[in-house]
């Protein structure tokens, strides 16, 4: 179990399967959960999938292909109880990272999977002031010019070669300027 862990925040963990049975590992797994009443601790179990053109025959088709063959992820909260489920899953061979301590992805990570955020609430309007404290674009000051919630992100205008250019700034990386 993973020393120092939050026992009462919900990360995505990545587990490694079998290849072949990852959707096996997902029902297994959601069975367990209702069975132990786990709800509260196991939120929801993954096997991303990819929609793709396949040429058979000389007819293209769409099918949809796992993303990530031989891995399941877990939106859980980590906890004895919590790891010891899902890693005596039939199927699991473990979870990744070193050794046998699970680590969870990362925001930008999980981003780039497609997997949503937990909505968070930003005290800005366009037009606001910002300051980015974070990421390349650290230490620039701009009036906001957009916000998308959906994507967690604020919108400026910084000056790239002398012309004025959009870049959009997560959330986390800004605050109200002075």
């Amino acid at each position: 179990m993973a020393e120092g862990e939050n026992n009462n925040e919900a990360r995505w963990y990545v587990a490694h399967t079998y290849s072949g049975y990852e959707n096996k590992v997902k029902a297994d797994i959601e069975k367990t959960i209702e069975n132990r009443k786990l709800q509260d601790q196991i939120f929801e179990v993954l096997v991303p999938l990819q929609d793709v053109m396949e040429m058979k025959n000389g007819s293209k088709k769409a099918v949809s292909r796992k993303m990530f063959p031989g891995y399941v992820l877990l939106n859980m909260i980590m906890n004895d109880a919590t790891w010891y489920v899902v890693r005596n899953t039939r199927g699991v061979t473990g979870f990744v990272g070193p050794g046998s301590k699970p680590v969870p992805l990362t925001e930008s990570e999980m981003r780039n999977l497609g997997i949503r955020m937990p909505e968070v609430e930003i005290d800005l309007e366009v037009g606001d002031m910002i300051k980015v404290i974070a990421g390349a674009w650290e230490g620039t000051v701009g009036a906001v010019t957009d916000i998308n919630a959906g994507k967690q992100t604020v919108t400026i205008e910084v000056e790239i070669f002398g012309r004025a250019t959009s870049v959009e700034i997560d959330f986390a990386d800004v605050k109200k300027a002075d």
